[in-house]
């Protein structure tokens, strides 16, 4: 996606709550376990350059922040806390939507929304070698939906369980089955089946029920950014994961088209692992 477009979007984020009244899927979501048969898509972990990545990682001290931390969950978990303490969640906008802009506009005062607690979320794992991408989820009324049709957050790359694991900054949230983080994908699973064991880690006091109140309405469209090839898909693509038999959706809340995205029911291909 590119930056004026996702910007455009991102602005029609809301808060909490705003989709209470959305359709909700209550069985599990269907998707393809084959690949893609004409596209290869890569996760696209950050759109930062190594310079900028460091001087996040050195100007906001991030290495001390995960200081102690021996597992890759752990160390992820202690950078969604203390990106939830940089400010309180709100309607502000930052100017820019990138990590040290939003970080600046935090130390200002500034309350701001979710696509920033999740943009800055993922710039500071990635600057800490932790593959980590921005996560947008959409209701599934997202094209007739007047507000509250989406949600902003992060999914990370653990590599000592070779997974992405989802995280939410705003609300500092790592949902878990069993004591297993778990992905978008698997936590509509989970909350569809009503499976025992659904936790959440985190430092908020947020509780599984109420988190999964807050985040099932949002678990039915699943947006990421990869690189596609070959043509004529070639270059960065924003990918809309949606369930086997839906319609592909082209308008964000009536009046914003999704121009520029590609879209697919294959499991597979959305959460194949960084390179």
């Amino acid at each position: 996606m590119n930056h004026s477009l996702r910007q455009l979007l991102t602005a029609l984020l809301l808060l909490a709550g705003t989709a209470a009244n959305a359709q909700v899927s209550t069985a599990p979501l269907f998707f393809s376990a084959s690949l893609d048969p004409d596209v290869t898509y890569e996760p696209l972990p950050s759109s930062y350059d190594a310079a900028y990545l460091a001087n996040l990682r050195m100007a906001y001290q991030l290495d001390k922040v995960i200081a102690g931390q021996q597992t890759d969950l752990g160390r992820v978990q202690a950078v969604s806390a203390w990106v939830r303490r940089q400010w309180k969640h709100g309607q502000a906008a930052s100017p820019q939507n990138d990590p040290v802009a939003i970080l600046q506009a935090a130390a200002q005062g500034k309350h701001l929304r979710c696509v920033e607690y999740g943009t800055v979320l993922a710039g500071a794992l990635t600057a800490l070698s932790i593959p980590t991408r921005q996560l947008g989820l959409y209701t599934a009324d997202v094209e007739t939906r007047r507000r509250g049709a989406g949600h902003s957050l992060a999914e990370a790359w653990l590599a000592d369980q070779h997974k992405w694991v989802l995280v939410d900054g705003q609300f500092d949230v790592v949902p878990l089955l069993n004591g297993r983080p778990l992905n978008a994908v698997e936590l509509q699973r989970a909350l569809a089946e009503k499976a025992p064991g659904l936790t959440v880690a985190g430092t908020s006091g947020m509780t599984a029920r109420k988190y999964a109140r807050f985040i099932r309405p949002y678990l039915y469209h699943f947006s990421a950014s990869f690189t596609a090839h070959p043509a004529p898909k070639a270059g960065a693509v924003e990918l809309i994961l949606l369930p086997v038999g839906s319609k592909n959706p082209v308008v964000f809340q009536r009046t914003l088209p999704l121009t520029g995205h590609s879209y697919t029911n294959s499991l597979t291909s959305f959460y194949a692992p960084p390179r």
